[in-house]
């Protein structure tokens, strides 16, 4: 069975591909209000949600936006049709005058490939992964199976699917103070904090409580 193709990150957020850090921000922010649990419950808007939010981990990162946009190019190269190129010809190709001259293939350097050990809380695009669920074909988290030594709360849903909470503080950190701003979270926003605390990622006396993006007072 062929893999499915994997979906455009700037199609997700409604962008064009050129489109401007901010205008990208503006609009991972629109759309994550319009599908976001709290105001859209339902299957289909969780996992639109998902989506939505695997594609701003990329896009919204600078260099694994360029990291995507190279590999973007390369499929794209290599996806064109060869019924389009033209007919062999035993006659010396003379370009046009101010024609561009084709890229040498050997002087491409290919991009190296976007993390698949998905510990840096970011998408893995082509990776062979569901962007819709952050699941891998087998079942797991995107992140493949727990590393051992669970510590705290099982997650049970997105990439670090049936990791522990002190498992994905040892990993990424990055991902669980993401969590910690999110609503999803809320469940588990005292053992966060802790593990913040005691990993110095949060040091002041008292614990903030201030709402983030989505999190309500």
């Amino acid at each position: 069975m062929r893999p499915t193709a994997q979906p455009d990150l700037y199609k997700l957020l409604q962008v064009d591909s050129e489109a401007d850090p901010e205008v990208i921000q503006a609009a991972y922010r629109r759309l994550a209000q319009k599908f976001h649990p709290d105001l859209a419950p339902g299957a289909e808007a969780a996992d639109r949600m998902v989506a939505i939010n695997g594609a701003w981990e990329v896009l919204g990162d600078p260099v694994r936006r360029a990291e995507y946009d190279r590999q973007r190019a390369q499929e794209r190269t290599a996806a064109e049709p060869a019924v389009n190129a033209p007919a062999p010809s035993t006659a010396p190709s003379v370009p046009r005058p101010g024609a561009r001259r084709p890229a040498s293939a050997a002087g491409m350097q290919a991009p190296e490939p976007i993390s698949s050990n998905w510990t840096s809380g970011r998408s893995n695009v082509g990776g062979g992964y569901d962007e819709r669920s952050m699941r891998r074909p087998d079942g797991e988290g995107a992140a493949g199976p727990p590393p051992g030594h669970p510590s705290g709360s099982v997650v049970g849903f997105g990439r670090y699917a049936g990791w522990s909470l002190g498992e994905i503080g040892r990993r990424d950190l990055e991902y669980l103070e993401w969590l910690d701003r999110m609503t999803i979270g809320r469940p588990y926003r005292d053992e966060i904090d802790a593990i913040l605390r005691r990993t110095g990622r949060r040091r002041s006396a008292a614990r903030d409580d201030r709402p983030g993006l989505f999190r309500r007072r």
